[in-house]
């Protein structure tokens, strides 16, 4: 029988179907980020917090369900948009700013996902980059986002109305609660009976319509979920930099997060989050060097291929034969 102490830290992660050393690494990390806040900047922090979950939602796509989006800027960049206006036009508090993200975003998800789900390979990722595209120029057109100069100046808000964010520490708290809540549901999703089917789907597509699985809805469930994730990063990311701006809704912020997945891992759960801190590090650290951010960031990529071809964490999964 298990003693009074370990219950309440492990019962709750056990509901989740999560074996020992998932554990033990979900509670390392949320030490480290406990932590981190203390030793960097909190918005370098958010940041970060906010590109992993990102990444996280193209990995539930391109790693668990095979199917690689270059369109996922769309999700991101609409719900930042609407999340900006929402609490500046509207003067909705973040928490149903973000929300409202995270509607646009799902609504634009089951959308795109009807009809790019026809689709495979290349064919796929060149109708979600065509859809992506489609809403950049929307975007840059239409008149609540402000054209080139975007939505600035965003008001905070307070939390429920009554915990004002204006303090980043404060700030940094909530951001970290919305990661875990929306990591643990990715988690549960994942080692679900969905999620098993959609590797059954990535492994061998013709093998799980043989086994009478309805191979496009699962497909359609992933993407409209994978929209959602990004819809909250995105709309959070809004909130904590005050500003929605056409880059979170170009093209090269989705080649830019299925970077972050590749680096870190894209059969990975954990991958997604060492890439993506991995990349915005390199950003910001690596600033004063200009346009050679980019240039390193191409070696970085380089390298990680040649040496990890199955990402950082694969790599490291693959050493302790631990799935990670």
């Amino acid at each position: 029988m298990p003693t009074h102490s370990s219950v309440p830290v492990a019962a709750p992660f056990r509901k989740l179907g999560m074996p020992r050393y998932h554990l033990m690494i979900m509670l390392g990390l949320a030490a480290v980020l406990s932590v981190a806040p203390f030793l960097l900047y909190p918005i370098l922090m958010i940041k970060i917090l906010c590109f992993a979950l990102f990444a996280c939602s193209v990995n539930l796509l391109l790693g668990y369900a095979g199917l690689l989006s270059f369109g996922h800027a769309a999700y991101f960049g609409m719900s930042s948009y609407v999340a900006a206006h929402a609490a500046k036009v509207w003067g909705l508090s973040p928490e149903l700013a973000i929300l409202c993200g995270v509607g646009i975003a799902v609504l634009l998800g089951c959308i795109f996902g009807a009809l790019a789900i026809r689709r495979q390979g290349i064919y796929f990722a060149m109708v979600t980059l065509a859809f992506a595209q489609m809403v950049y120029f929307f975007a840059l057109q239409a008149p609540f986002t402000g054209g080139e100069d975007g939505i600035q100046k965003v008001p905070r808000g307070a939390l429920f109305g009554l915990i004002p964010l204006a303090d980043d520490k404060t700030l940094y708290w909530f951001v970290l609660v919305v990661f875990f809540a929306c990591l643990l549901a990715l988690y549960r999703i994942i080692h679900s009976p969905f999620g098993q089917v959609l590797k059954a789907i990535r492994d061998n597509e013709a093998r799980a319509v043989s086994l009478g699985y309805r191979v496009n809805q699962y497909k359609f469930i992933a993407f409209v979920l994978s929209a959602a994730l990004a819809g909250v990063a995105g709309g959070t990311k809004a909130i904590v930099f005050q500003l929605a701006t056409l880059t979170d809704v170009y093209w090269t912020m989705s080649g830019e997060v299925v970077l972050m997945t590749l680096i870190g891992g894209m059969y990975t759960f954990f991958g997604p989050i060492v890439g993506a801190a991995l990349v915005v590090l390199m950003q910001n650290y690596l600033a004063s060097v200009g346009d050679w951010v980019t240039v390193i960031q191409g070696l970085v990529f380089v390298a990680c291929v040649l040496l990890f071809r199955e990402g950082i964490v694969g790599f490291i999964a693959s050493k302790l034969k631990r799935p990670l």
